[in-house]
């Protein structure tokens, strides 16, 4: 059994300039793409209105790799068409952001360019491209892959990373002895909580940075803000890649909780909320466990920290509201049960968790 992932890759500097400018002409792309979509609407505005499909758009954009000056192939275009037509319907607007290529503009677009895996070639650390042959940091190994489709990415500080698609083969699960499953409860001050009564304390890396970024920011070292920011995201990042992979290889079946991210990241908690990165943790624990055939699901987690975990009523006695956050521990009226607040929610999540897959429910 196989399935798809993603790698990243580091590119080697020196090939900046050729990728802004490939990149100068996808949004040449992108920009006309989504000119012609609004003038097709404002055109018949008192008929029908009219949505351009991918496959419209690449009729409509054939013919300029054979203008003076374009560095993309046909496929680079098309794989452009298809993705502003997907971004359209996908937020239901008649015109989209343009893409800026000016350095200079408060509003410029990190560059893209997505490619097919039949323009792509891995040879000699190289990625053969176009007739470009672009050096990369290989960590992972590439020649021992089959390389699909991916795109190249420019990031803040204009570094230059390619994200390819390969197929691996699903890992057969070795579980230990005793594997069991375990429920996740998502928190602000603890980030998780499992249902065995262990804790992923994730350090706060953005409020340890804050007072370095607040001098860097008001003396307008851009350059170092965004060094900061990067570091901020790498160890965000690592730690919670250490801990999904620990949870993987240790159970069978994992649970989570659909706490709403960004919901609450436009609250007054937003800090806090983008800190503790509660998406990023359940799509890195969603693709590991696929890789290592483990079931993932997330839950409706209503009312599991208002629920006895031991008999399963909502008492009374149990914690309310926004005046009920600062109620850690709590006797059930009940049964008589003392909970730790967090732990007692990942107890109802894995619960929860059980009675989906009694029913059918998909684990993925």
């Amino acid at each position: 059994m196989e399935t798809v992932k993603t790698l990243k890759f580091r590119i080697k500097d020196k090939h900046a300039k050729v990728l802004l400018a490939m990149a100068c002409d996808v949004n040449t792309v992108w920009n006309f793409c989504n000119e012609t979509q609004y003038r097709s609407l404002k055109r018949y505005c008192n008929r029908p209105k009219v949505w351009l499909s991918g496959y419209d758009l690449q009729k409509l954009t054939a013919g300029f790799t054979k203008c003076d000056g374009v560095t993309i192939g046909s496929a680079t275009i098309q794989l452009a068409c298809e993705e502003f037509a997907a971004r359209l319907k996908q937020f239901r607007r008649q015109k989209l952001r343009w893409r800026v290529s000016d350095h200079r503009s408060s509003r410029y677009s990190l560059g893209w360019v997505p490619f097919k895996g039949e323009q792509i070639k891995y040879k000699n650390g190289q990625l053969h491209l176009s007739g470009l042959k672009i050096g990369v940091w290989d960590s992972y190994g590439l020649s021992k892959y089959e390389l699909r489709g991916g795109s190249f990415n420019e990031d803040s500080r204009g570094r230059w990373y390619v994200n390819i698609a390969v197929r691996v083969k699903v890992e057969e699960k070795r579980l230990p002895d005793g594997a069991t499953s375990i429920g996740i409860d998502l928190g602000l001050k603890t980030m998780a909580t499992y249902s065995d009564g262990g804790k992923f304390e994730m350090p706060r890396y953005y409020r340890l940075s804050e007072q370095a970024l607040g001098i860097a920011q008001r003396a307008r070292k851009k350059r170092r803000v965004k060094a900061i920011h990067a570091k901020i995201a790498n160890q965000r990042k690592d730690a919670i890649h250490k801990e999904a992979a620990a949870l993987v290889r240790k159970h069978a079946a994992i649970f989570v909780g659909n706490a709403n991210a960004s919901g609450l990241a436009k609250t007054w908690m937003a800090k806090s909320v983008h800190d503790v990165a509660w998406t990023m943790f359940r799509t890195q624990l969603k693709y590991k466990a696929i890789r290592h055939c483990v079931v993932f699901e997330e839950v409706n987690e209503a009312f599991s920290t208002q629920t006895c975990s031991s008999c399963g009523s909502i008492p009374d006695s149990r914690p309310r509201g926004i005046a009920g956050l600062g109620i850690r521990e709590w006797a059930c009226s009940d049964c008589g049960a003392v909970h730790d607040r967090d732990v007692n929610a990942a107890r109802n999540i894995l619960r929860l968790g059980h009675q989906a897959l009694a029913v059918g429910a998909p684990a993925t």
